[in-house]
Parts: C-alpha cells; structure tokens; sequence
C-alpha cells in the first residue's frame, strides 16, 4: 500500500509514520508538511536513513492545489491520512483565522486535490473535542451520534472539516472515514502541551503551570495506542463511518502534574497556578465501544506504564525539545488572551 500522510512531521503524524513502515515492510509512505513550528523533520530522522526507498518527504500546504493535485498524481497514493493541524487552543484564542484555514478550508482543498486526480480512500484525523464538554460529575460519554458543541475556535475548525469530509462522502462518494481521538501523549509531543510542557519544566526545576479549574479532567491515549487505531480503520473500518478513540482513563491535571513530579522527583512547590483559558472544557470521555466491537481494538497501554516512558524519553532528547522550548519562551504568551479578550 502507498500512503500519502499529511503532518507526518508532527506529534501524531511522525509516530503513526515510524509505526505503519514498521508493521508493513512492503509498503511506502510520502509525508506532505508545511514545517509550521509544530512539525520537524528530525522526529523522523530514524526513518529517513533507514527506509529512503520507502519514505520521501515533501514540503508543502495542503491548501495548495498547485502543489497538492500534481502530487497526487505524480505518486498515486492508494489512501490519504490527514493529521495536518493546528491544535493548540491557547494560539487559536489568539489567531482564530489560522486555524480556521488551515483545518478548515485546507481539509476541503485537500479533499478537492484527491477528487480531481481520483483518489477516493481518505481517513481524516480528528478529536474529542468537537464534541464540546461534560460536567465534571456527569455520567455520560460521548458516542459517534453525540451532537456537535465546539467551544473553541480551535473546536469549532476541527468540527467544521468532519462536516466537510462528511459532505464529501455524501455528495461525491468519496471513500472517508474519520475518527476522533482523545488527548495523546507520547515521544515528540510539542513542548507547548501539557505533558511535555509540565515535565521540561520540571526538569528545569521551573515551575509547572496549572489552571486555577485544575480538577478538569481530559482522557488519555497512548499515541502507539491511536496509531494502531488508524491503521485498523484504515484496513477494516466501514466507509463514510466516524470512530472514536479513547482509553477510559482519565486524570485532571493536578494528578498530571504530580504524577511528572513523581517520575522526576521533583517537589510539589513546582506547582503553580494561573488563569484558566477562555473557553476552557472542563472534560471530555469518549465511549469508543464501536472501535472495540467492530475492529477489535482496545487500548494496550497502561497510563502509569506510558507516563513513564514518556517522561524518560524527555529526559534523554533536550537536543529535539531544547530548541523548541526556547522558541516557545518568546513566540507564545499564554496570558495574552486576556488582553485579546478584554478587547485590548
């Protein structure tokens, strides 16, 4: 099989890439990024000196149909998998129009690229979020026929490109499918979230921000665990189909933090607290019952097992997250959205 991966320098793009070449010897992958901050080329240096017949590499936009539809023609890719994004909240407050282009309107000129050159398998990559949130003691979850509610204009981009590829499945019978994962975590995760964001700082012995709502809860997924997902949606799951990827584990980021603290022997006082965010969800649960019954997939990774590796792997890569947690010093000010908000 040849895939074509979009973000395939990015957090989930970059392990679902390092994992598909491992499990299928035979097939071949060409990975489309516009290296945004958020996508490096070295998180899959590995890759590209051991597979170069079998991974290429391509700078570009997915909003670019000059660049986009000749591509697809020129390498025929058998399925597209769409992991290009931008999916930090905080910068979406700040910029809503970026997200809305990128994850919007580039998913739409994506799927008009693969139309025009007849490229008809498309899985897209999307989230938890779209759903919008629970109550904090609520018993419910959220299904694949659960409504839409973003609440974020980062929510409210990923919600409007699941229509779009929905609209594309109804209208021109493209081959889609699409799921919505919960929070990943994992090696090469941007120092901007909150895992990595908590245990460099730890290792600096910085302190780790907490919003002051610091009992919301987010459910968390091993990013091997959501890798295998895809590639069972992708060999089996049912054309025009969403499916939800979720663990049922969940934590708050106070226990998030500890449990960095804890891995790292850091002390407690590290723990600060500011401002909560506009439109901070307080919780999100996947019911991912269908992924389970249908593909047989579950999760495999204890959450305890893979926050402990995560956070070794940080402690062993400053040379990778080093750089990026300098930029991030300058380039993004996470109080600025009261400024923003308050119209200023």
């Amino acid at each position: 099989m040849r895939l074509l991966v979009t973000g395939g320098a990015g957090f989930i793009g970059s392990n679902f890439i390092r994992y598909w070449l491992g499990e299928h010897r035979n097939d071949e992958i060409v990975n489309l990024d516009l290296l945004t901050y958020a996508g490096d080329r070295h998180s899959l240096a590995d890759v590209e000196a051991a597979d170069p017949g079998r991974y290429a590499f391509v700078l570009g936009d997915i909003g670019d149909l000059a660049l986009t539809e000749p591509l697809l023609r020129e390498r025929r890719p058998d399925a597209i998998v769409n992991f290009a994004a931008e999916s930090h909240n905080s910068r979406a407050i700040l910029d809503p129009a970026a997200f809305t282009r990128t994850n919007a309107l580039g998913t739409q000129l994506l799927l008009d690229a693969a139309r025009r050159t007849g490229i008809t398998r498309f899985h897209h990559i999307s989230t938890c979020e779209v759903y919008g949130d629970l109550a904090l003691d609520s018993p419910d979850s959220f299904s694949e026929e659960s409504p839409y509610r973003p609440r974020t204009p980062y929510n409210a981009s990923k919600a409007a490109a699941d229509l779009i590829v929905r609209a594309y499945h109804a209208t021109f019978g493209m081959a889609v499918t699409i799921s919505n994962c919960a929070n990943n975590y994992g090696p090469y995760q941007h120092p901007e979230k909150v895992i990595p964001l908590f245990t460099t700082n730890a290792l600096d012995g910085r302190p780790l921000p907490l919003y002051r709502q610091s009992q919301n809860r987010r459910e968390w997924l091993h990013v091997d665990d959501h890798c295998r997902a895809i590639e069972a949606i992708l060999l089996r799951g049912r054309i025009g189909e969403t499916y939800n990827v979720g663990s049922g584990d969940e934590r708050s980021v106070e226990q998030i933090a500890d449990a960095v603290l804890i891995a790292l022997a850091k002390p407690a006082s590290l723990r600060t607290y500011v401002e909560d965010r506009p439109g901070h969800d307080r919780r999100y649960l996947l019911d991912h019952s269908k992924i389970a019954r249908e593909l047989g997939w579950a999760p495999r990774i204890r959450f305890e097992d893979g926050m402990r590796e995560t956070v070794a792997w940080y402690r062993t890569h400053r040379a990778w997250w080093g750089p990026k947690k300098a930029a991030l010093a300058s380039a993004l000010d996470e109080t600025a959205w009261k400024r923003s908000t308050d119209g200023d």
